[in-house]
């Protein structure tokens, strides 16, 4: 169980989540398919923009969803703040992603301090057991005044 430092009036929501990224990030393709404590699984689907040659999915795509994921996860732990930002996101290519799937993006958090969080995602071509990458990040948490 990861529980925050920094005390929180209440936990944001799945949707409220996804109004957020909706807001504050239309451009992004990842969805919010559920939360867990301590943890978020997101969905990323795959187009043409996101094949690389080969027919793969290109490397940043799945980077991007890993940091959306855990980005959204410490959200739902510690509040809407906007300015949680990435100080770290160390990625391992375990295997060719399926260009014709979407992803999934499934993260868990390790830790939530005051002002720094550490998580890990793993990525998973959709319906798929074998994981196409995994990742670790550590994230700056703003002080709220």
């Amino acid at each position: 169980m990861v529980s925050p430092r920094r005390p929180i009036t209440q936990r944001p929501t799945q949707d409220e989540l996804a109004a957020f990224l909706e807001r504050e990030f239309p451009q992004t393709p990842c969805r919010i398919v559920s939360l867990s404590e301590g943890g978020a699984t997101l969905r990323h689907e795959v187009g043409m923009a996101e094949l690389r040659p080969g027919g793969t999915v290109s490397g940043p795509t799945m980077m991007a969803l890993a940091d959306v994921a855990l980005y959204v996860a410490i959200m739902a732990e510690v509040g809407l703040l906007p300015m949680i930002v990435t100080t770290q996101l160390s990625f391992n290519f375990l295997r060719k992603p399926a260009g014709d799937r979407a992803l999934i993006g499934v993260c868990r958090l390790l830790k939530v301090g005051r002002t720094l969080a550490v998580g890990e995602a793993t990525v998973y071509s959709e319906g798929l057991e074998e994981p196409v990458a995994h990742a670790v990040g550590s994230y700056a948490i703003p002080s709220v005044r």
